[in-house]
């Protein structure tokens, strides 16, 4: 049997194959009004194209705990009822195709109030609809990015009152997975960087401090999240710096003590935290992190990065370098891209009944 079609259970819950939908934003949200953040037409139709494609689980995009942590001002937020009544739609119609609907929960950092990318992306100030910035420390992510306010102890317990917040609303909406956004630069990221933290109070200098404030995330989190169901965590497993930065031993090393707090996966990426990283980008450059992280601690992980071929995908698994994989871009382009590796690979996806003439 494929590895890529096989169902997999984590505590209660029973994902029906391994190809899995990445979290990618859409810059979509409405941006004013008491719509502002809510999901609409445009991502009910993209997240449920996907789930009828065959995907086993969709993780629904970088989604704010509060407004100061968006990306943009288009991006989606879970911290209001109207919001969590429109992703309750996309979570129902999931589950009814047989796909596990899944969140990001995220708060953007010194890496928040910026335009859309494809307008550029450029920080957005107040007269342009943005706002000021907050981070571990006053340090900017770039030149031309506003110096973010550093955060008092008292803020970060309010954020962690907010992800606990936006998890329970994510549970009354139906979704069955939650993941915490450490990745790529953005608030959790930055604290567990040294490239990014010049703390000197309980949550900077040493890896436990650094680590703090995720920590009490995810312990907040699980607190409001059902035992029954998986939390996962992502991360960058570099900042790609040869020095002063996250590096793959911090990663593991973090990855034991999130098992130890209750995260069940732990999503693999890398990057986002320094502006001048280079970093080495070709098919399935991530995967040996994620390959590392399972090795060394047990921990399950997913692999994502470019990863767009059914057979790479299915080596990936068979290999024992992850437990599952997350498609990005390759699902933007082909959002039945799980049905067409079901049929090269020999594996089975449900198909929409409207579609059984097509199978």
């Amino acid at each position: 049997m494929s590895k890529l079609f096989a169902p997999w259970t984590l505590r209660s819950l029973t994902i029906p194959n391994r190809v899995w939908m990445a979290p990618m934003c859409q810059y979509s949200a409405e941006t004013s009004g008491p719509l502002t953040g809510a999901p609409h037409d445009w991502h009910f139709t993209h997240y449920g194209a996907r789930a009828a494609g065959g995907t086993g689980l969709v993780l629904v995009e970088a989604t704010a705990v509060s407004p100061e942590g968006r990306i943009s001002p288009a991006d989606l937020g879970l911290w209001n009822g109207t919001q969590q009544e429109a992703f309750a739609r996309i979570a129902r119609f999931l589950r009814a195709q047989g796909t596990v609907p899944g969140v990001q929960l995220a708060h953007a950092g010194r890496k928040a109030s910026t335009d859309r990318p494809w307008r550029g992306g450029a920080p957005l100030g107040p007269e342009a609809g943005g706002w000021q910035p907050l981070g571990p420390s006053p340090l900017p992510f770039a030149a031309g990015h506003p110096v973010p306010t550093e955060l008092t102890v008292d803020q970060l317990r309010e954020i962690t009152g907010q992800f606990a917040a936006a998890a329970r609303r994510a549970r009354e909406a139906g979704f069955d997975v939650v993941e915490i956004h450490g990745a790529h630069g953005y608030l959790l990221g930055e604290f567990l960087s040294p490239h990014s933290n010049h703390r000197t109070d309980a949550y900077g200098g040493s890896f436990e401090n650094r680590s703090r404030l995720a920590l009490e995330v995810v312990d907040a989190v699980r607190a409001e999240w059902p035992a029954d169901k998986p939390l996962f965590f992502r991360i960058s497993a570099t900042d790609w710096l040869t020095e002063n930065g996250w590096t793959p031993e911090d990663t593991v090393r973090l990855a034991a003590v999130l098992a130890r707090h209750g995260v069940d996966l732990l999503d693999v990426s890398s990057g986002g935290n320094a502006s001048g990283a280079r970093i080495p980008v070709a098919p399935g450059y991530q995967v040996p992190f994620a390959a590392r992280v399972r090795a060394e601690t047990g921990l399950p992980v997913a692999a994502v990065g470019l990863i767009t071929e059914p057979a790479q995908a299915e080596a990936i698994l068979a290999d024992g370098q992850a437990d599952a994989v997350l498609l990005g871009r390759a699902l933007l382009r082909e959002p039945y891209w799980a049905r067409r590796a079901a049929h090269e690979l020999g594996g089975e996806v449900r198909v929409p009944d409207q579609y059984l003439a097509a199978r």
